[in-house]
C-alpha cells in the first residue's frame, strides 16, 4: 500500500549518518539515491523511507501531524529503536509504553525535527 515516505533534511550527510545506524536495527539499509535524496528499505518492491533536501531549494520544515511509523517487531525492538535514536541525538516525544491494549509505541524527533514512531501492534485473533 505504501511505496515510500520522504522526510526533509537540511543536511543530507548528517541525516544519512542517523538513518544508516537507526534503520540497520530493523534490517534496512540505504538502497539508492542521488545527491539530494537517499532511499532506505529492505529490498526492491518493499516500502521505503527517503531522506531528502527539499526540491524547491528552501529550508526543510516539519509537517505538523506528519509522522513515520517504523515497526519494532516486538516490545524489546521498540525499546531498542527508541534508545538507539536517543543515543544518535534524537529528541524524546514519548518514551516506550503501552498506549492502548493492542499498541506499544515510542516517539522521537529525528535530527531535523521529523517525528518517528517505533511500534508493535497486536490485533486480537
Amino acid at each position: 500500500m505504501i511505496g515510500y515516505v520522504t522526510l526533509g533534511t537540511n543536511d543530507i550527510d548528517r541525516a544519512c549518518e542517523f538513518y544508516d545506524k537507526l534503520l540497520a536495527e530493523v534490517g534496512a539499509k540505504q538502497l539508492f539515491g542521488m545527491d539530494r535524496i537517499k532511499f532506505y528499505g529492505k529490498g526492491q518492491g518493499q516500502p521505503m523511507l527517503a531522506v531528502c533536501k527539499p526540491y524547491d531549494g528552501k529550508a526543510q520544515a516539519c509537517g505538523n501531524g506528519n509522522m513515520v511509523a517504523i515497526p519494532g517487531g516486538s516490545r524489546e525492538g521498540v525499546d531498542r529503536l527508541y534508545q538507539l535514536a536517543m543515543d544518535l541525538g534524537a529528541t524524546d516525544e514519548g518514551a516506550p509504553g503501552e498506549r492502548m491494549p493492542v499498541f506499544y509505541g515510542a516517539y522521537v524527533r529525528d535530527l531535523d525535527g521529523n517525528k518517528l514512531c517505533f511500534f508493535e501492534m497486536k490485533m486480537g485473533g
